[in-house]
């Protein structure tokens, strides 16, 4: 979160060193990250999607998932109201070859591979 947002520069500081020597970061931290941004510092969805990206090709740090979360943004962006951490789960069911997945939000129900239940 301190790498996108360097609100606090002394965590910021932290974080840039934890990452210097390789970091991993699992979709749960992504999904939780990306809600914060939303939630707490009122960022867009495309902003939100940029920072994602920005992650993705950051040369010390390894996202779980990257070609899943390479693909998330692009649905964040085109329907931000199902928040990123739905696009994420879409991707991951899709990945894992476990479609349709079922949901009973009627947005996320409309998604290709998404079944209303």
């Amino acid at each position: 979160m301190r790498l996108i947002t360097r609100d606090d520069t002394r965590q910021a500081a932290s974080a840039d060193a934890f990452i210097e020597r390789e970091a991993w970061v699992s979709v749960l931290a992504l999904a939780e990250a990306t809600w914060v941004l939303t939630s707490v510092y009122a960022c867009s969805a495309a902003d939100v999607a940029t920072a994602i990206e920005m992650l993705l090709n950051h040369e010390h740090q390894t996202l779980q998932d990257p070609d899943v979360v390479a693909v998330a943004p692009d649905m964040f962006r085109s329907r931000p109201s199902l928040g990123f951490s739905s696009c994420l789960m879409v991707q991951l069911a899709r990945k894992a070859g476990n479609l349709p997945l079922g949901t009973f939000d009627r947005a996320l129900g409309k998604i290709d591979g998404v079944q209303l239940l």
